[in-house]
C-alpha cells in the first residue's frame, strides 16, 4: 500500500519547486546584469525571491490557522518581484526574453500561493 502526501502538502511541495527553478533561472541572469545593478537589484531580486521560499516553507509546516499570515507575507512578496523584475527589464538589466521567462514563473507563483489562501 502507498502512502501518499496531503493534498496541501503535495500542492506545496510543487510550489516550492517552482520557486527554486525561479531563483536558479535568475541567477543565471545575474550574472549578466551589468556590474553596478547586479550589487543593488540584483541583490534585492534574489534576496525577495528566498523570502518567498522562507514564508512558503514555513507556511506549509505550520497548523492551519498560522498559515495565513505566512502565505500573505508571501503575496506582498510575490507581488514585489513582479515590481523588482519589471524594474530590471526597464532599465535593460534584463533583457525582453529573460524578462517574459521570468514575469510568467512569477505570475504563475502568484496564482499559486492565492488559491492556497483561499483555502485558509
Amino acid at each position: 500500500m502507498t502512502i501518499k502526501p496531503p493534498p496541501s502538502q503535495d500542492s506545496s511541495i510543487s510550489l516550492v519547486h517552482k520557486i527554486y527553478d525561479v531563483y536558479t533561472l535568475f541567477h543565471g541572469y545575474l550574472t549578466v546584469f551589468p556590474k553596478q545593478e547586479r550589487h543593488s537589484l540584483g541583490n534585492r531580486i534574489e534576496n525577495t525571491i528566498l523570502d518567498i521560499l522562507e514564508y512558503v516553507r514555513s507556511a506549509e509546516y505550520r497548523p492551519y490557522g498560522q498559515k495565513k499570515e505566512l502565505l500573505l507575507k508571501a503575496s506582498d512578496k510575490t507581488d514585489l518581484l513582479k515590481m523588482l523584475v519589471r524594474l530590471a527589464y526597464g532599465i535593460k538589466a534584463l533583457d525582453q526574453n529573460g524578462y517574459i521567462v521570468l514575469e510568467a514563473k512569477v505570475i504563475e507563483i502568484g496564482k499559486i500561493i492565492g488559491g492556497w489562501l483561499k483555502t485558509v
